[in-house]
C-alpha cells in the first residue's frame, strides 16, 4: 500500500537525499537505484531494499504498477511521494520518478574464488571516474565475469553515476570494493588465480594470452594507467594493438575488448566455425 508524502522533513524524504553523499551511504549501508529499469533489476535481484519512492506519475503508469506490486508482495515500504519532494532527493536532471533504497552486499575473496567454475575477475586500480566504472561493472557482468574487485582510490561503485553506468549489472555479480591490493595480489599467488595487467608498455598482445584458467585482468587509472605495485605483482602484461592514430582506448573500452577474448576462448574456442566445415 502506498503511503503518501509531501514533506521535505519525512524521514524517508530525508534518507533519501542523504544517499547522494558518500559518507551517509557508508553511514547507513544503503544506496539509491533511480530509473524505472535499476528499480526493475533491483526488485528481481537478491539485494534487500528498504523503501522505494515514486510520483504518482509513475505509481498510475503501467510498467509502474507491476513494479509497486513486485515490492509490495515483498512487504517493502512504498511511498508516493510529490513532483517537489521527488526533484529535492533525485540525483538526475531529468528524475524518472521512481528510487529504490537498497542495502549493500558485502563479499569476501574467499567467497567470489569458490564459486563454480575458473575466477574471470575485473581488478580496477585506482580508477576515479563514476561513469567508467560502471561501464566496467555492465561489461564484466556482460562477459561471464565471476567478480570485480575496486582497490582503494577508486570512485564509489554504489554512487548514484556509477549505479546508472552499470545499467543493472551491480546487481549481477559480486562487487568487492575498497580491497588493499597487496592482499589480493597475496590471495591469487595461494589461490592460483593468474595476474595480468593492461599496458601500453606490454610486448604481449592480449589475444596470445591464455583465458581458459583462472585469470584476474587489472585495468588502470585513466590518466596514469596502471600502477607501479600492480606492474610488479603481474603475471604477465598484455596490450591491446592500436592501428590508427589513437594514444589509447578509453579503459571501459579496453575492458570490454579483453573480457570479450576471454569469452571467445572459454566458450567458441572449441567450436567449428563454418568455414572449417
Amino acid at each position: 500500500m502506498l503511503e503518501r508524502i509531501n514533506s521535505l522533513q519525512n524521514q524517508y524524504v530525508k534518507l533519501a537525499a542523504s544517499l547522494r553523499g558518500k559518507k551517509y551511504r557508508e553511514e547507513t549501508g544503503l544506496f539509491a537505484a533511480e530509473g524505472i529499469r535499476l528499480v526493475e533489476e533491483a526488485a528481481q535481484s537478491d539485494y534487500c531494499i528498504d523503501l522505494c519512492l515514486c510520483t504518482e506519475k509513475v505509481a498510475r503508469s503501467e510498467r509502474g504498477q507491476a513494479i509497486l506490486a513486485a515490492l509490495g508482495q515483498k512487504n517493502i515500504r512504498l511511498l508516493e511521494v510529490s513532483e517537489s519532494v521527488y526533484a529535492k532527493i533525485s540525483d538526475t536532471e531529468q528524475p524518472q520518478g521512481i528510487m529504490a533504497l537498497v542495502q549493500k552486499k558485502r563479499f569476501c575473496l574467499r567467497e567470489v574464488a569458490d564459486r563454480q567454475g575458473a575466477p574471470l575477475w575485473v581488478v580496477l586500480d585506482h580508477l576515479q571516474d563514476p561513469g567508467n566504472v560502471g561501464a566496467a561493472i555492465r561489461s564484466a557482468d556482460a562477459a561471464g565475469c565471476t567478480a570485480v574487485i575496486l582497490s582503494p582510490g577508486c570512485a564509489d561503485p554504489f554512487a548514484g553515476k556509477t549505479v546508472r553506468a552499470s545499467m543493472g549489472s551491480l546487481f549481477h555479480l559480486p562487487i568487492l570494493e575498497q580491497v588493499a591490493l597487496a592482499d589480493f595480489f597475496r590471495f591469487c599467488k595461494e589461490t592460483g588465480v593468474t595476474l595480468l595487467t593492461s599496458s601500453l608498455t606490454s610486448s604481449d598482445v592480449y589475444f596470445e594470452v591464455d583465458f581458459t584458467s583462472g585469470v584476474a585482468v587489472i585495468f588502470g587509472n585513466e590518466g596514469k594507467g596502471v600502477s607501479q605495485e600492480s606492474l610488479a605483482a603481474a603475471d604477465q602484461n598484455v596490450y591491446i594493438p592500436l592501428v590508427g592514430k589513437a594514444e589509447s582506448l578509453n579503459v571501459s573500452a579496453a575492458v570490454s575488448v579483453i573480457l570479450y577474448e576471454a569469452v571467445r576462448q572459454r566458450y567458441y574456442g572449441q567450436r567449428q566455425g563454418k568455414n572449417d566445415r
